[in-house]
C-alpha cells in the first residue's frame, strides 16, 4: 500500500486524506443516526399513549429525561398545550428543522469528497502524463522504464481517486436516505401528538331531510 502511495506521487496524499475523512464521517453518522438516538419506537409509543390518556405532565417529564430528537420535538409541542393548533405546528416545524440540520451535520463533507476525489485523481493523471512527455523529450522513446514510471503514476492516481469517490458517493446517498427515513418517522409521531393535543374543529354534520 505504501508503495502505491509513493508511486502515485504527491497527489496521493490528499486522496488518502479524503479517504480517511470519508470513513470517519460515515462511521460517525452511522453512530449518531441510530434509531435509539433519534426516534426510539418504545419511547414514542409511550409518550403518545400518555398524551392520549391526558397525562400531559407525565409525557413532558418523559421527554425531558430522554436526550433524543423525538423527545425534544414532542416536548416543544407539549409545552404549548392549550395554544392554537397553528402555533403548535409552527413550533414543531421550527424544532424539526433544527433537528434535521443536526442529523445532516457533516453529510456535505461526504458529498464534497465524492466530488473532488476524481478531480484529484485527474490531477495526478495530468501530472503523470506531463512527466511522461518530459522523459520523451529528454530521453526519447527508447527508455521504456522511464516512460512506464509516468504512465504508472497517471493510472495509479486515477484508480485511487475513483476508489475513494465511488464508495463515498454510495455512503453519502445511504446517510441521506437514513436521515429522510428518520425525519419521516419523526414527522408522523409529531403529527399524532399534535392531533391529540388539538384535534381541530369537527366536521359539519349534514342536516337530514
Amino acid at each position: 500500500m505504501f508503495a502505491y502511495l509513493v508511486a502515485g506521487g504527491p497527489v496521493m496524499i490528499p486522496i488518502a486524506a479524503c479517504s480517511l475523512m470519508a470513513v470517519a464521517v460515515f462511521l460517525e453518522r452511522l453512530w449518531s443516526l441510530r434509531r435509539g438516538r433519534v426516534v426510539p419506537r418504545a419511547f414514542c409509543v409511550e409518550v403518545v399513549e400518555l398524551v392520549r390518556q391526558g397525562r400531559l405532565d407525565d409525557a413532558t417529564t418523559r421527554c425531558r429525561t430522554h436526550p433524543v430528537a423525538a423527545a425534544r420535538v414532542l416536548e416543544s409541542a407539549l409545552e404549548l398545550q392549550g395554544h392554537p393548533r397553528a402555533r403548535i405546528r409552527e413550533r414543531l416545524e421550527e424544532v424539526g428543522r433544527r433537528e434535521a440540520a443536526d442529523m445532516e451535520r457533516f453529510v456535505p463533507v461526504l458529498g464534497t469528497i465524492a466530488a473532488i476525489s476524481p478531480l484529484l485523481g485527474l490531477l495526478g493523471t495530468v501530472g503523470g502524463m506531463i512527466l511522461t512527455f518530459q522523459v520523451i523529450q529528454s530521453e526519447g522513446l527508447g527508455n521504456v522504464g522511464s516512460l512506464a514510471g509516468g504512465i504508472s503514476q497517471a493510472l495509479i492516481t486515477t484508480f485511487a481517486g475513483l476508489s475513494v469517490a465511488i464508495p463515498t458517493l454510495i455512503a453519502n446517498r445511504y446517510v441521506l436516505s437514513r436521515v429522510d427515513a428518520m425525519l419521516l418517522e419523526l414527522e408522523e409521531v409529531a403529527s399524532t401528538v399534535l392531533d391529540l393535543l388539538d384535534p381541530g374543529e369537527p366536521l359539519p354534520v349534514a342536516a337530514e331531510g
